[in-house]
């Protein structure tokens, strides 16, 4: 599950950045107007890559045979939602503590979800180099 988690992460991720950087290219508008939607389009992959880690954690946990999430959690798709953006983002609370195999998926969440924004934040840079250097 782990690797599938991750592995369409990194899918998803080089899609919506491939799809961005191929918008960015072709749509006539200010560079100032290019780079929110960059932004704003990124942000959404973010997003569907937490859900996509949070149904993980739902579906591991239902099956009884992957440890659960212990603290205040509600055993819920909201709760691992939440989970999985406290995550992904490496902000860690503290609240909610994996126990079993959810260490490890947890552990990888977290370093997917450092590389996929640090992916995210030089893509944004080389977008911006390439069209604030003509508007400058």
């Amino acid at each position: 599950m782990t690797i599938l988690l991750v592995g369409l992460s990194v899918v998803i991720h080089y899609e919506a950045l491939y799809t961005i950087a191929k918008l960015m290219g072709q749509v006539k508008m200010r560079p100032r107007r290019l780079v929110a939607f960059g932004v704003i389009g990124a942000l959404m992959a973010h997003v569907v890559e937490i859900w996509l880690f949070a149904m993980g954690y739902y579906v591991l946990i239902q099956s009884g045979q992957a440890g659960t999430l212990g603290g205040e959690f509600a055993h819920d798709i909201q709760e691992c939602g939440y989970y999985s953006y406290v995550t992904y983002t490496t902000l860690g609370f503290g609240d909610i503590t994996p126990s079993g195999p959810l260490r490890f998926v947890t552990g990888m969440e977290a370093l997917t979800g450092l590389v996929m924004i640090t992916w995210t934040a030089s893509f944004m840079y080389l977008q911006m180099e390439r069209l604030w250097k003509n508007h400058l």
